[in-house]
């Protein structure tokens, strides 16, 4: 059994990390915001990998990815009689809180799930907020570059409202 901290082999994870402020709330800007995908195609590279998209207000939304060998940040991974246990652990410091969160997703060798997870935070200088929207793609085995571009099999949706 392996868990965060370790790669798991085989193992394909895609984090979709997108980014704003209040002027990316309403109007243009957030219709901009709203076109962000929430998926791209896989590197090619051999698992287990890590792609990192990160897309930012601040500069149009444009991704910026990187792959890194490795594990996961922010999800637990375990791997049990050939079953993937995934759960993103979420960051402690965004809004709002969750205290009741859905339970793990087991995946079978060919199975994926997309995990999507929202937050706000408050700026320490200056109070302000800032907005996230994490989308966690995992795939347990190997995977096609356009895996992820289409409807996903397995969804957890923990958006909630933010303010």
């Amino acid at each position: 059994m392996e868990a965060t901290g370790t790669a798991v082999t085989g193992t394909v994870v895609q984090w979709v990390r997108t980014s704003w402020t209040k002027q990316s709330r309403g109007g243009p800007a957030a219709a901009l915001r709203n076109r962000a995908p929430t998926a791209f195609p896989l590197p090619p590279r051999t698992p287990p990998f890590v792609h990192s998209v990160l897309m930012h207000e601040a500069d149009g939304f444009r991704p910026r990815s990187e792959t890194l060998e490795g594990p996961a940040p922010d999800v637990l991974l375990q791997e049990h009689d050939g079953l993937l246990r995934v759960l993103p652990t979420g960051t402690p410091f965004g809004m709002p809180r969750r205290w009741r969160r859905p339970p793990a997703v087991r995946l079978a060798r060919g199975e994926w799930v997309r995990w999507q997870i929202n937050h706000r935070f408050a700026n320490p200088c200056d109070g302000e907020w800032t907005y996230r929207l994490d989308t966690l793609n995992i795939a347990h085995g190997p995977a096609p570059a356009n895996l992820f571009l289409g409807p996903p099999p397995h969804c957890v949706d923990e958006r909630a409202t933010l303010r």
